[in-house]
């Protein structure tokens, strides 16, 4: 004799599939990781209005798991409010920038050392694609690819690293510079010999821990010059 839950699975009705109930939860947390990816990814711009009712129609989704979303957002200084209370992009200024890049310096100096300890050349390899993605895109001047691909890199060799706490700091400051980094390129692109990127796969590949960690901060550090000219410039009179 067939159980009620075979019965229901033969008649199409639901139960015996496996799948997790849809919550108004979920549906926040999808809506935090979109535009969690976003401000990481420079999709979002300093100074950018993020309005509720435009941005819960482009995501597909009603207003109520959006505004957790952003009040999520908020909550880890990753957004802030203005008078109205409408989600803002914040504008870092040379203080705050010069802070989030000296500690991803550090830290994700750390992570690359460790990577060259630890990572395997499935890893290397699939690093040493996404860097070329990156040329590729510079060539044909698509700065928005190169920036996406850029933080795939960077987030990419933390997670190799094997550190998962670390990983989670970097990527809460990953939250902070992101938006600015759509400035990465105003100055052109730099010429490097041989880039940074190349150099850390170099490190991996040599296990050189601290080859990879100081070919990271100069990355950080002289690859990011010139977004201290951008915000500098951007500052109120």
């Amino acid at each position: 004799m067939s159980s009620r839950p075979q019965a229901a699975e033969e008649a199409g009705e639901p139960g015996g599939a496996g799948f997790s109930r849809i919550t108004k939860e979920s549906l926040s947390d999808r809506a935090y990781l979109e535009i969690r990816t976003a401000l990481m990814r420079s999709r979002l711009r300093p100074g950018q209005k993020l309005q509720l009712r435009p941005l819960s129609a482009e995501l597909g989704l009603s207003a109520t798991p959006v505004r957790e979303a952003l009040l999520r957002l908020v909550s880890e200084q990753a957004l802030e409010l203005d008078e109205r209370g409408t989600a803002v992009v914040p504008r870092l200024d040379r203080a705050r920038l010069q802070e989030v890049r000296e500690l991803r310096a550090e830290l994700e100096g750390k992570s690359a050392a460790r990577a060259a300890e630890v990572a395997d050349p499935v890893e290397i390899a699939r690093l040493e694609e996404v860097h070329a993605g990156i040329a590729t895109a510079l060539a044909g001047e698509r700065f928005q690819r190169a920036v996406e691909l850029n933080e795939r890199f960077h987030l990419e060799l933390c997670a190799m690293g094997r550190l998962p706490i670390l990983y989670q700091f970097v990527t809460s400051l990953w939250l902070r510079c992101g938006p600015i980094l759509s400035h990465l390129y105003d100055d052109g692109v730099m010429e490097w010999d041989p880039h940074p990127h190349v150099r850390i796969i170099e490190a991996l590949h040599r296990r050189d821990s601290e080859a990879a960690r100081a070919a990271m901060r100069q990355d950080i550090i002289e690859g990011g010059s010139g977004l201290l000219r951008y915000v500098d410039e951007a500052a109120p009179p």
